[in-house]
């Protein structure tokens, strides 16, 4: 039976591991071992608490100068920028990675799986409101869904990406309204007659898009809004549809009237239909099943639905819509540590694909690989590693373009049954998810155009196993394997699985004090020829691992 009861006892060292790949980017043998002595409430409620930003918004320099920004304070129009606007939307995209990289705990996570869930384009505004828009997520990822819905109806770059600064009272476009509804709130049931999917008609997408005209636009440094203090769109009463909007049976042949025909009426009527479609259930159960999806697994039979998702869905209307309370009952509840059945191996641990967001960072974290900084070498951060490394060929060339869906319903790994997120892995990714390793150990592109060019760091792997605390006993070839393996693989391989990485892999069929004398020599000499050699070994073969490519 599947169970939200809150797990009992501390997490101990797999749990933990496993509510830290689930929940955050940041992952690290350190934590682990510290999550690993708390109870599930406790290492939950640590990773829910937003930690601050290593930056506030990213940085810019075209010379040796002190680097600068270009966004906040808001500037108008006519103000200078320090590069094509397109070049600039790069470095918002490599700020975003890199606070998700050193973010502890599940903010990021959490963004983008909103990102996911209502997602625009990077190209859809400029590098500015391309920021405002990831800022807003943020603002929101573990805050109160139904305010989120209502901010990212005004957000310049979704008002772009769905056409609604097309929409007027004279001439509407239902494109905005018919994903409101399909994507960000009652989903799209299975059809029940002609315009009608059972949990909306196309009569109501066409008095949504009533509700939604005359919600424009608006210069950054004209209107921010004044909860967020973000700068967003707003309402223009001149484009908007004051007549009544009446709704079908779905929704109860509700009505929403004009209270004043100006930007309070409209904001009013915009309330009001929100208001009516967080009322109706498949709303708050289409957003925990996607949260399901997201930290759980991709099969949700029917004991999931009636015994997970609809208590969850309850829970969140209970809680007024406020998203923490629902993360607390899933990521502490039995269920998610498959510990609410007699096979506590067999459903949640491992059972998720990593996408390439996930494969990339939790290695860059595990490993310590350096970050050029942003200040001192501005360049090298944002251009060599983040723009051409990571977004590139971490992420882009493995099938996940960060920041550029194929689709308005996001990437395909997370919505498109029953694959789900299996599409991360297939004929088209997996050469470029094994170059991982050896863009990390070379730290060069590795292969194709532009192979040896540098990414602007490397993993020194000699260096890391000596020096970063990970490795209790490095000249111990058994307890240097070990625990690697039980650190980097959701579940401890078997005798043979280990011997295989042990023997075969690192040692190479010699004798273990073979190791120990080249371990000491490299300690003694300073020269890791040797060592590196085994060593690169053992991390190509963990990171080719099925083991490895899941979570």
């Amino acid at each position: 039976m599947a169970s939200l009861n809150p797990l009992a006892g501390v997490l101990g060292r797999r749990k933990a591991a496993h509510l830290l790949r689930r929940a955050t980017y940041r992952y690290t043998r350190a934590r682990v071992d510290e999550l690993a002595g708390m109870t599930a409430a406790e290492a939950v409620a640590a990773l829910l608490t937003p930690a601050p930003l290593q930056l506030e918004q990213p940085l810019y320099s075209a010379s040796a100068g002190a680097p600068t920004s270009w966004i906040n304070p808001p500037q108008p129009p006519s103000a200078p920028l320090p590069a094509d606007d397109q070049d600039l939307t790069r470095f918002v995209m490599g700020w975003w990675v890199n606070e998700a990289l050193h973010d502890p705990g599940a903010s990021h996570r959490m963004t983008l799986f909103f990102h996911q869930f209502m997602a625009v384009d990077a190209a859809s505004g400029s590098s500015m409101e391309f920021f405002d828009y990831l800022s807003l997520l943020r603002w929101g990822s573990l805050g109160n869904l139904k305010k989120l819905v209502i901010k990212l109806v005004t957000d310049n770059c979704m008002l772009r990406y769905l056409d609604n600064d097309q929409n007027f009272s004279q001439n509407p476009n239902e494109n905005f309204a018919r994903e409101f509804f399909e994507l960000f709130t009652v989903g799209r049931g299975d059809a029940a007659g002609p315009g009608d999917y059972t949990t909306f008609t196309e009569d109501d997408v066409i008095q949504a898009a009533r509700v939604f005209t005359g919600f424009n636009h608006a210069q950054r440094h004209q209107y921010t809004d004044p909860e967020t203090m973000i700068p967003a769109g707003k309402a223009y009463p001149q484009s908007h549809d004051f007549n009544p909007k009446v709704f079908s049976a779905r929704f109860g042949g509700a009505t929403i009237n004009a209270t004043t025909q100006d930007a309070v009426g409209m904001i009013a009527e915009l309330q009001a239909f929100v208001d009516l479609v967080f009322a109706q259930p498949a709303t708050t159960q289409l957003f925990c099943r996607r949260l399901y999806h997201y930290f759980v697994t991709r099969i949700v039979p029917q004991e999931v639905e009636d015994e997970v998702i609809a208590p969850l869905a309850q829970l969140l209307t209970d809680s007024n819509f406020e998203i923490k309370p629902v993360l607390e009952k899933l990521l502490q509840s039995e269920h998610f540590y498959d510990a609410d059945d007699s096979a506590n191996t067999d459903e949640i641990f491992g059972a998720l694909i990593k996408s390439p967001l996930e494969l990339s960072l939790q290695a860059l974290n595990y490993f310590q690989v350096p970050v050029p900084d942003p200040v001192a070498e501005n360049a090298k951060h944002y251009g060599d590693f983040y723009s051409a490394a990571v977004l590139e060929r971490m992420l882009a060339r493995a099938g996940m373009d960060l920041f550029y869906p194929l689709d308005v319903a996001g990437y395909s790994g997370y919505y498109q049954d029953p694959a789900l997120n299996r599409q991360f892995f297939n004929s088209a990714t997996i050469v470029q998810r094994y170059k991982l390793p050896q863009i990390l150990l070379t730290g060069t592109h590795a292969w194709g155009s532009g192979s040896n060019d540098s990414i602007g760091t490397q993993l020194d792997i000699a260096a890391w196993v000596r020096d970063s605390g990970v490795i209790s006993d490095p000249s111990d070839s058994l307890v240097l394997v070990t625990e690697l393996l039980h650190y980097l693989f959701p579940e401890e391989p078997d005798a043979e699985r280990l011997d295989y990485f042990l023997t075969t892999v690192f040692l190479d069929q010699l004798p273990a004090q073979d190791w120990v004398y080249e371990w000491e020599n490299y300690l003694s000499t300073g020269n890791d020829s040797e060592v590196k050699i085994p060593l690169s070994r053992l991390v190509n073969a963990m990171l080719y691992a099925p083991e490895y490519q899941v979570f």
